[in-house]
């Protein structure tokens, strides 16, 4: 029989995060059957989820934004990634004025937290957390994304972004860990759980099926990627849970081998293979080229032996996580870059027309498709005129129309459409950010939209399904990709009013 030995599941090496005192209030130590406990105001907690979703919603940190910016530098970059990452610094230095989010997608709000036993907060931690992530979503200028159902079918927007999905758990010691995420749709929706069995586990096998699965993400979910891939698992939740984790770079520091206790690890020979396979694989900073990933990781995990569940999840160029810390020093937050503009080379700073078409939008939409006519697929547009705006439930509302008999409105028929869905919008502002959302999700539409004379010219962000090439062709439409991410660059320097 073997012996009882308990293995951390989870053994991660030292935390090299650098943080930020954010307050010495709110915590003190007490004395309690002869040990020190660690005393939290439950305002602490809504302190620092306030100050923790903020920040995240605005600063990114500077390990990503170096990443992005060696985009620039590496001489096998396409032009069009390192068009991709100059957007996407550009825009991260507009965000860190705190005016307008990098991404008008700005999340769920996802809370994990560590809380050690001699930690007392007086036990209604989710209550008071949440009322930080209120505060933030209420005073910023951050969209609510969240619906809430009344019934099966109808929903309304909660006003607020809440409810915050927080995951709090027991741990030793006497200070409390966090981890903050605000995780958008377009990445969100881009995490996948595969059941499979133990004939993946061998080099060639594994390797292939995690191309392969890395090839369906395409370019919706903004990239480039932090990606994640996590084998194995006690259960499917266990395994997409990690994920999450790894792709927050959470997991950084696990140990890079297994032990008979089954704990997790990081496998660092796979994660050069998929990364490279992600070089190679052609998409590029969105459109073609190289860096698809700016990074990988590979996680090991026990299973049990009928099972074997593979999840993979992405982070995306708005990598909006950041970590936390209470402990009897005072409540302490990750320290996020503030000068995004130090990763801009002069050079990039000016702008380059060089091969870029101007399109005037504001003319008849025979002749504004007669114009894009002229120009081969992979030509840069500048487009310039007034556009509509509708994403998914204008869509739904608008085939009700059509369904009703009633037809498509004349403005659909008249103006290009951009998918998009902006953040509230900024004193003295047109509009909030305000950047192009997944298009992918409107493709059901297309065919039947097209057939009643409108969505002729679509703006969006990501690859298209075979059935808006085939509505296109036959109806003589157009779909043209935007950069996915500078929502907050858009909304400063490219719209007008709205």
């Amino acid at each position: 029989m073997a012996e009882f030995q308990y293995q951390n599941p989870f053994p991660l090496g030292k935390d090299e995060t650098k943080y930020r005192l954010l307050t010495k209030e709110h915590v003190s130590v007490a004395k309690f059957n002869g040990s020190e406990v660690l005393v939290v105001d439950p305002e602490g907690l809504s302190l620092l989820a306030h100050h923790a979703t903020r920040d995240v919603s605005f600063l990114l940190r500077p390990a990503h934004l170096e990443k992005v910016a060696a985009i620039l530098s590496d001489p096998e970059s396409s032009p069009n990634d390192r068009g991709v990452a100059v957007a996407l610094l550009r825009n991260a230095e507009v965000a860190a004025e705190f005016v307008l989010p990098f991404c008008q997608d700005t999340g769920t709000a996802t809370i994990v937290g560590k809380k050690g036993q001699q930690v007392w907060t007086g036990g209604r931690d989710e209550e008071f957390l949440s009322k930080g992530v209120h505060q933030t979503y209420t005073e910023e200028n951050l969209r609510y994304s969240q619906t809430v159902p009344l019934t099966m079918y109808d929903e309304v927007n909660s006003g607020c972004n809440l409810p915050a999905q927080i995951d709090l758990y027991a741990a030793d010691g006497m200070e409390y860990k966090f981890l903050f995420v605000a995780k958008g749709g377009g990445s969100a929706n881009k995490t996948y759980l595969y059941q499979e069995t133990k004939a993946l586990l061998n080099p060639a096998s594994l390797e292939k099926f995690l191309v392969e699965k890395m090839k369906t993400l395409g370019t919706a979910a903004c990239p480039p990627y932090h990606l994640a891939f996590v084998v194995g698992g006690t259960s499917a939740e266990s395994c997409l849970k990690t994920v999450k984790l790894a792709s927050a770079g959470y997991l950084d520091h696990l140990p890079e081998s297994g032990n008979k206790g089954g704990q997790a690890f990081r496998d660092r020979d796979m994660e050069e293979r998929i990364l490279s396979a992600a070089y190679k694989s052609g998409f590029g900073a969105q459109f073609g080229g190289k860096h698809f990933a700016l990074d990988v990781r590979v996680v090991r995990l026990p299973r049990h032996g009928a099972s074997c569940p593979v999840g993979m999840g992405v982070s995306c160029s708005a990598d909006r996580n950041i970590k936390a810390k209470i402990n009897r020093d005072g409540i302490w937050l990750e320290e996020l870059e503030r000068n995004p503009g130090r990763l801009i080379p002069e050079k990039y700073r000016k702008k380059h027309e060089h091969g870029v078409v101007k399109i005037d939008l504001n003319r008849p939409m025979k002749e504004i498709r007669a114009e894009l006519s002229k120009y081969p697929v992979t030509t840069q547009l500048s487009l310039s005129g007034t556009i509509i705006v509708g994403r998914d439930i204008a869509h739904a509302k608008l085939k009700e129309r059509i369904d009703r008999g009633e037809g498509l409105p004349q403005y659909l028929k008249d103006h290009p459409i951009y998918y998009a869905g902006p953040a509230k919008t900024p004193k003295g502002m047109p509009s909030g950010s305000f950047g192009p959302t997944t298009a992918g999700r409107m493709d059901s539409y297309v065919d039947l939209f097209q057939a009643n004379g409108g969505s002729l010219v679509m703006i969006a962000k990501g690859n298209r399904s075979q059935q808006v090439t085939d509505a296109c062709r036959k109806y003589g439409g157009f779909y043209l990709g935007s950069i996915g991410g500078p929502a907050a660059l858009l909304a400063q320097e490219n719209i007008k009013k709205v």
